[in-house]
Formats: C-alpha cells, sequence, structure tokens
C-alpha cells in the first residue's frame, strides 16, 4: 500500500480523505509521523485552489512523498463572498470587511469568527444570505504531477447559532433543501452531503482515471 502525507494535523480530516484514498491502495499518514517538522505553511493564495496546492506542495518537499492537503472555508454573496479563503480568521483580518469589534489578534475561534460574521450581515433578508461551503483537496506527487478536486454545498445563513454539532460556521448555515443547520444535522447526514464529501467524490473519479506509480 502506497504512503501519503496528510497537510493536515486534523485528524477527522485525514478519516474523511482516507475513506476514499484506500479504496486506492493509498493509507495516509499525519505529517509528524512522516518526519515534517511542525512548521506553518503561510497560506499566500488569494483561491481555496492556491492555498490547498501552497500546502500540499510544500509538505510535499519536507517529506519527499505524495501529499494531500485540503483547503476549505464559506463564501456568502451579500458580502461580496467573505470570508472566503480568510474563514478560519476571519475576526481577526481587519483588511476584510472590518467593524468596530475587529481586535487585530493574531487568532481566532469558531465564536469570533461567527460573531463578526452574523454583524455583518444582520440586515440582509434571508433570500440574500445565500452562501456555500468550499473545499478543495489537492495531491502532489513528488514527480510533478497534481490532482485537485473542488466541492461545493449551497445554502442560507441564519442569524443565531442553532444546534452543537458541526465546528466552524456549521451552527448559521443551513443547506438547501433542509430546515436544520450543519450544527443540527446528524453528523453521518452532514458529512454525506458536505462541500468535503462533495470535493472526495471527484477525487475518487480523478484517481480512477490515473496510474498511481
Amino acid at each position: 500500500m502506497k504512503t501519503i502525507v496528510a497537510a493536515t494535523k486534523n485528524k477527522h480530516k485525514i478519516v474523511e480523505i482516507e475513506a476514499i484514498t484506500s479504496q486506492f491502495g493509498m493509507n495516509i499518514i499525519p505529517r509528524d509521523e512522516a518526519g515534517v517538522p511542525d512548521v506553518e505553511i503561510p497560506e499566500t493564495g488569494k483561491t481555496f485552489e492556491e492555498n490547498s496546492y501552497i500546502k500540499a506542495y510544500e509538505i510535499m518537499k519536507l517529506s519527499g512523498q505524495i501529499t494531500i492537503a485540503d483547503d476549505s472555508g464559506l463564501v456568502v454573496d451579500c458580502i461580496d463572498g467573505a470570508p472566503g479563503v480568510y474563514s478560519a480568521r476571519f475576526a481577526t483580518f481587519p483588511g476584510i470587511w472590518p467593524d468596530e469589534n475587529d481586535e487585530g489578534e493574531e487568532d481566532s475561534d469558531d465564536r469570533d469568527n461567527n460573531s463578526k460574521l452574523l454583524r455583518l450581515i444582520k440586515d440582509f433578508p434571508y433570500e440574500e444570505r445565500t452562501a456555500r461551503f468550499v473545499s478543495v483537496i489537492t495531491m502532489v506527487f513528488p514527480d510533478g504531477k497534481t490532482i485537485a478536486a473542488r466541492g461545493t454545498v449551497e445554502g442560507h445563513l441564519v442569524l443565531e447559532e442553532r444546534g452543537g454539532g458541526g465546528f466552524g460556521y456549521d451552527p448559521i448555515f443551513i443547506p438547501l433543501g433542509y430546515d436544520k443547520t450543519f450544527g443540527e444535522l446528524p453528523a453521518e447526514l452532514k458529512n454525506s452531503i458536505s462541500h468535503r464529501a462533495n470535493a472526495l467524490k471527484m477525487l475518487k473519479e480523478k484517481l480512477e482515471n490515473i496510474t498511481i506509480d
């Protein structure tokens, strides 16, 4: 079985990704098991595709092995696509839709990010609060070959957090065709219709059409 290094440190993401890659004889290991030092990879890209590639490529260089990375976030139409690639650090990224509550700290958590987003969309009616989660999964090979797969899930935002499941913006996002947020839906259902699930389906299709040396 071929070994793939995960650029992410998120064990949940690794499990989701390996459920697909294992079908193609690929075993995923965390980056620390591959001897990769605990370094932060600057996400300097302007798109999910760019950031996903940057993370996969840099860890591939450090490990010398096939590497897979995921970059994901929330795109909200009524505020010009924010938070987008800044989703994880939205509350402390004052250059992106600043408001009076920005503190300019280096770290932000889910509650901070959700609070800022809710302040920015509170005056928009429900029908204008359309949004989508996006996930881009990139696999980079030492020989330069690259595979990228993009998945999305459409929905609307509500103005208060609902449900204790999921993470990030899940408690304020209602996927199309449902009346509950990702935070309220059972994890198994949410994971079957999520942006990452859709990206993994696309990744599977692409892996079926290439030869892994």
